[in-house]
């Protein structure tokens, strides 16, 4: 029986770890997707990051919303190709804490599915956000680092109130 995951919360070292690249797709990297799947829509999530269940690897998964399907995306490569634009986000490592975050408005992405073919996409709605905020948790980013000083003060409570385990 594989074991059951959940959502790791910040301050969790795993969560600020540059992510481990997928040297191949087998049975555990089935599983640990199914998993990260199960708890997105526990947690109502619409993005997942390995990093988020405790498992420091290039995976993460995006839910089926609006007409765009559930993908996975693992080991990838993600370049911002828009203006630069600012958006409330929050984060499930990071609960009750929303902050704008700056981020191009478009972006192109490269990965590879769980039957291990390559495809590239290009988005320039939410669904584009979504990636990038996903990537920075591969990269150990989370937006507390992208906010700007006064949501990172607004937040500054539930911030601590999290790093004391509470």
């Amino acid at each position: 029986m594989p074991m059951s995951r959940s959502i790791v919360l910040h301050p969790d070292p795993v969560l600020r770890a540059k992510a481990k690249p997928v040297e191949r797709v087998d049975e555990f990297v089935r599983e640990l997707v199914a998993d990260m799947f199960r708890v997105a829509e526990e947690f109502d999530g619409i993005g997942l990051a390995a990093p988020q269940v405790g498992e420091s690897l290039r995976i993460f998964i995006t839910c089926a919303r609006e007409g765009d399907p559930a993908r996975v995306f693992i080991n990838p490569k993600l370049e911002g190709v828009g203006a630069v634009d600012s958006h409330d986000e929050g984060c499930l490592s990071l609960p009750d804490i929303r902050g704008e975050i700056l981020r191009p408005t478009a972006v192109r992405i490269r990965a590879m599915d769980l039957d291990g073919n390559e495809f590239e996409l290009e988005s320039g709605d939410f669904t584009g956000r979504i990636w990038q905020h996903e990537y920075d948790h591969l990269e150990g980013v989370l937006i507390i680092d992208r906010m700007r000083p006064i949501d990172k003060l607004a937040n500054r409570r539930l911030l601590r109130a999290l790093e004391r385990g509470g």
